[in-house]
C-alpha cells in the first residue's frame, strides 16, 4: 500500500452539500493530502465552508473560471478564505473551455494573454489582505510554462500520465524542484473488482471531455493522435453515442484510474513517480453514487 495519500476532489452537489462537508472532515481525519473543489455547485462557496468545517487539511479550487467574475472580486473572496482558513487555501483558476463559456454568454479571449493579465492583476489587488497561492490550470506546454512564470502551481485534469514528464519540462528548473510549487492532476477514479465495469464508468465520465477541442488537441500532443482521429470523425457525423467505444484501453489507463483497490493504489504511486506531487482523485462508483465512491476510496486507503 502507498504511504503517500492522494488528495480528493469535492463538488457542492445540490442536496448533498452538508454531507460533502462530512466527507471533507472524514478525509482530513484519514490523512488525505488535500481537498480540491470542482467548479460545479460553487467551488469558492464550498471552500469558504471548508475553512470552518476542517482544521488542518489544505484545500482549493480546481478550478474557477476567470471570465465569470471580476478579478478584484475574486481576490477579495480568495483573501477572505485564506484568512479564515489560516492559510490553507489554494486559488485554482483557468480559462475553462470555449463551448462552456459560450453557453454562459462569456467571450473566451486569448488564453495565454488573458491568464497572464488575470494573475498579475489578482496578485496586485490592493487592500484585500493576504492572498492565497495562485494555481494555474493547464493542459498544453505554453500554459504550463506560463504557470511556472506567473503562478504558484499548476493543476491539470485528465492528462496522460506518460506525458507528464514532458509537460513539466516546460516549467523553469527551479519550479520543478521546488516542493512549494504545487503540481496537481484531477484523475477520474473508479474502484471495483469488476475492472470492465469500472472502466465503463470512467469512459462515461470522460465522454464530455472528448467533445472539447482543447482536450483533444492536448491528447494528440501526448501521443494519442490515432485515438483522437476517429473521435473527431464521430463528432463530425453527430455520433456522440459512439465516443465510449472509441476510448482505447491504452488511452483510458493513461488518463484515469480504475480496477481493484490494489490497482488504484499502485496507480496513485505511478502518478507520484511521474512528477505529480498531488494526485487528486475524482471518485465515481460502479455500484452507486458519489457517496458510495467515497466509501470505496476510504476503504482502499484505510
Amino acid at each position: 500500500m502507498t504511504n503517500r495519500l492522494p488528495a480528493l476532489a469535492l463538488a457542492a452537489v445540490p442536496g448533498r452539500r452538508r454531507r460533502t462537508l462530512d466527507l471533507a472532515r472524514e478525509a482530513e481525519q484519514r490523512g488525505f493530502s488535500g481537498l480540491w473543489c470542482a467548479s460545479f455547485g460553487d467551488a469558492l462557496g464550498l471552500c469558504e465552508a471548508l475553512a470552518f468545517a476542517t482544521q488542518r487539511i489544505s484545500f482549493g479550487t480546481a478550478i474557477v473560471n476567470m471570465y465569470t467574475r471580476h478579478v478584484t472580486d475574486y481576490a477579495t473572496t480568495a483573501s477572505l478564505i485564506q484568512e479564515l482558513s489560516g492559510g490553507r487555501f489554494g486559488f485554482g483558476v483557468g480559462v475553462s473551455h470555449e463551448p462552456m463559456n459560450r453557453r454562459l454568454g462569456v467571450t473566451t479571449g486569448r488564453p495565454l494573454r488573458d491568464t497572464r493579465e488575470f494573475v498579475e492583476a489578482f496578485k496586485a489587488t490592493p487592500r484585500v489582505g493576504e492572498l492565497p497561492p495562485v494555481i494555474v490550470a493547464a493542459l498544453r506546454k505554453k500554459m504550463v510554462a506560463l504557470a511556472g512564470e506567473v503562478g504558484d502551481g499548476v493543476v491539470f485534469a485528465n492528462v496522460a500520465r506518460s506525458h507528464v514528464a514532458t509537460s513539466l519540462e516546460s516549467l523553469p528548473a527551479e519550479k520543478r524542484g521546488n516542493p512549494g510549487f504545487f503540481i496537481g492532476d484531477m484523475i477520474p477514479t473508479c474502484i471495483s473488482d469488476d475492472r470492465e465495469a469500472a472502466a465503463a464508468v470512467n469512459r462515461k465520465t470522460l465522454t464530455m471531455y472528448l467533445m472539447l477541442p482543447n482536450y483533444r488537441n492536448y491528447w494528440k500532443e501526448a501521443g494519442y493522435l490515432e485515438e483522437m482521429e476517429p473521435v473527431e470523425k464521430a463528432l463530425e457525423a453527430g455520433e456522440r453515442e459512439r465516443l465510449p467505444e472509441l476510448m482505447t484501453d491504452r488511452w483510458l489507463s493513461d488518463v484515469s484510474l480504475f480496477g481493484s483497490a490494489a490497482e488504484v493504489r499502485e496507480g496513485v504511486e505511478a502518478w507520484f513517480d511521474a512528477g505529480v506531487s498531488t494526485p487528486i482523485l475524482v471518485p465515481s462508483s460502479a455500484a452507486g453514487n458519489q457517496l458510495k465512491a467515497f466509501e470505496e476510496i476510504f476503504a482502499a486507503f484505510a
